[in-house]
Parts: C-alpha cells; sequence; structure tokens
C-alpha cells in the first residue's frame, strides 16, 4: 500500500498546479479549450451508447462539451450522482438542459429521482495521471469502486495538460484508464494522438 500521506502530498501539489493553469487563462481560453475535448475525443464518444459525465469543480475541465456533442448526435446522458462519502456514485440519466440539484457536499447532480443507468463510456474527472493511464482522483474512491461496478465501461480521463505526472502511485483498488483526453492531446492504451 503507498503511504497515504505522499498521495496527499500529490494531491494537494497537482490541485495547485491546476489552479494556477486555469487562474492564467481568460474565460474564453477555457471555453475553447474545453469545447475541443469534444472535438478531440469526437471518435470515442461516436462510438458509445450511454456516456456518464461530471459536472466539474473549480478549476477541473468541463466535460459538458462532450456531452453536449453526444446528446446531439442521439447518445444518452449521464451524470454522476452521490449521496454520502459511503455511498456509491451513480449515474443518473441527465440531458443538456434538464435541471440540476445541490447534492452532497454541495454537488450539482441530477434530481435523485432521475433514472439509474448503465453507462459504457465513463468521463472521469482526475487530479493527475501518468503514461500507464493511472490517474490519482480527489481520494474517496468513488470512481474507483464505480469502474469495478461498470467493469465493461470504457474509462475517458478528462484533464488538463498541465495534470500529467511522470508516475502517480498506484495502490491494487486503483483502477486503471483507458483514455486521457485533454485540450492538447487524446490518448489511447498504446497511442496517442
Amino acid at each position: 500500500m503507498i503511504d497515504p500521506s505522499a498521495k496527499a502530498a500529490l494531491r494537494a501539489q497537482l490541485r495547485a498546479k491546476r489552479d494556477a493553469f486555469v487562474i492564467a487563462m481568460s474565460a474564453g481560453e477555457r471555453e475553447i479549450a474545453e469545447t475541443s475535448l469534444a472535438e478531440r475525443a469526437g471518435e470515442v464518444l461516436a462510438t458509445a451508447r450511454i456516456i456518464a459525465g461530471y459536472i466539474g469543480l473549480g478549476s477541473e475541465i468541463s466535460c459538458m462539451a462532450m456531452l453536449a456533442r453526444a446528446a446531439a448526435r442521439g447518445a444518452v446522458t449521464a451524470l454522476a450522482h452521490v449521496d454520502g462519502r459511503d455511498a456509491p456514485l451513480r449515474f443518473l440519466r441527465w440531458a443538456p438542459g434538464d435541471p440540476l440539484e445541490r447534492g452532497w457536499f454541495g454537488l450539482l447532480q441530477p434530481s435523485a429521482d432521475a433514472p439509474e443507468l448503465t453507462p459504457d463510456l465513463i468521463l472521469t474527472p482526475l487530479l493527475g495521471f501518468d503514461s500507464r493511464f493511472v490517474r490519482i482522483g480527489q481520494g474517496a474512491g468513488f470512481y474507483d469502486r464505480a469502474f469495478a461496478a461498470n467493469r465493461s465501461a470504457r474509462r475517458l480521463g478528462v484533464a488538463w495538460s498541465v495534470q500529467e505526472v511522470e508516475t502517480v502511485p498506484c495502490d491494487p483498488w486503483d483502477q486503471p484508464l483507458d483514455m486521457i483526453c485533454t485540450e492538447r492531446k487524446l490518448l489511447h492504451q498504446g497511442f496517442s494522438r
């Protein structure tokens, strides 16, 4: 098992780096960068029928343009929904324009009575990633547990390019990604564009 304090220190470092990167952007630059994700990941989005995403917090890169593009071509979209620290992460049906509610920890999410879906593509937030497609998240384990519960779903990490690090410490329960999309490139296991 990796020393939890080492992971906590890396999380703090990555959060500060991401925050500084985003603060240096204008609102227009950020919107252009986030929109470019949908273009960069277009082929991946086109192959999925049910796509789950998330509402970004603070300096997290938004996947909303990706979900809008997928919905426009007929995919069913969902957003992450959390009821509490020990509750499982669920993916509830949501389409662009649908209302959102404040949930646990102040997260914007679909209404708890929206239908739960089983995605075939999960757009995944993260704090950092490495060339092995290992990610480090916020530390609560929501996405690792969601990956374990949705084994057939492909996992697309969504990040700013500055979030790439040489090595992410990896515990046995950490689930790797299949792909990573940044504002600069799309990485697949085995190749990048």
